[in-house]
């Protein structure tokens, strides 16, 4: 096999696998049921063809036999006259018509049974493509719902593929929600425990803000230390019974 028909075989496959994936089963059953039919209309048409040519040659044949029965009895009558020179002739002309009713008698045999070989070919035509229908229809009726099938089934493929991200992302979700819960409840926790001021709280955490909370951590302890300095004063100087009447209070009137 030559470079030229393995590219021709090539070619071909590739432009039958490419039919096969455009072309319609069914489309393809009706084309050519409807090419059968048109073959069984050609043959019914050359039918009425033979037959209408028997038709016309019966037809020619009757008007030969009339003539001949015609002059038959001219034959007769000139006998009876008489005359049998015109009687001869009259035959003779018989005889000449005979052999052309011989002529058609053949040709009309012939076409008749050239008229049955074609209804018995039209018989075996019509029933095979009857067959064939029954077929078509069928074989399209199984394409049609394995197609269906083929279709419901890339459906739920796609819905099974949807649900399937629809699965993750919810789960995802889910794990945030559960990530921001959590979050939410260690800061609870952490407020709870005095350890997140007024500043953690509002979401301050650089290092200008850890400064600031030792700068005024160290302000209040000197504040308590000057305090409690200036408590111990006033008990050198006043004794201990100045600490009761401050926390006491001044007395009342009534009393």
């Amino acid at each position: 096999m030559g470079l030229f028909s393995r590219l021709a075989n090539l070619l071909n496959i590739k432009a039958n696998a490419a039919m096969d994936k455009v072309e319609d089963p069914g489309q393809v059953m009706d084309y050519s049921y409807g090419k059968q039919l048109e073959q069984l209309q050609q043959l019914r048409r050359s039918i009425a063809d033979v037959v209408t040519q028997e038709k016309r040659l019966e037809m020619q044949q009757g008007q030969l036999q009339e003539k001949s029965t015609k002059l038959d009895s001219q034959a007769r009558q000139a006998l009876q006259a008489n005359r049998e020179d015109l009687a001869r002739m009259a035959l003779q002309r018989k005889e000449a018509l005979t052999q052309q009713l011989n002529t058609y008698e053949v040709q009309i045999s012939q076409l008749h049974a050239q008229e049955e070989k074609l209804l018995g070919m039209e018989r075996n035509v019509s029933a095979r493509i009857e067959a064939f229908r029954t077929q078509k229809e069928m074989v399209k009726a199984q394409y049609n719902a394995a197609q269906a099938q083929v279709k419901i089934n890339e459906t739920v493929s796609g819905i099974s593929e949807e649900m399937t991200e629809m699965n993750l992302a919810m789960q995802r979700t889910q794990d945030k929600v559960l990530n921001m819960q959590a979050r939410a409840n260690a800061m609870d926790s952490l407020i709870e425990q005095g350890a997140l001021g007024e500043q953690g709280l509002l979401g301050a955490g650089g290092p200008e803000d850890s400064l600031e909370r030792e700068l005024q951590q160290i302000a209040s302890q000197q504040d308590v230390d000057s305090q409690l300095h200036a408590m111990k004063q006033q008990l050198q100087l006043h004794g201990p019974d100045y600490s009761l009447k401050e926390i006491e209070g001044p007395a009342t009137e009534s009393e």
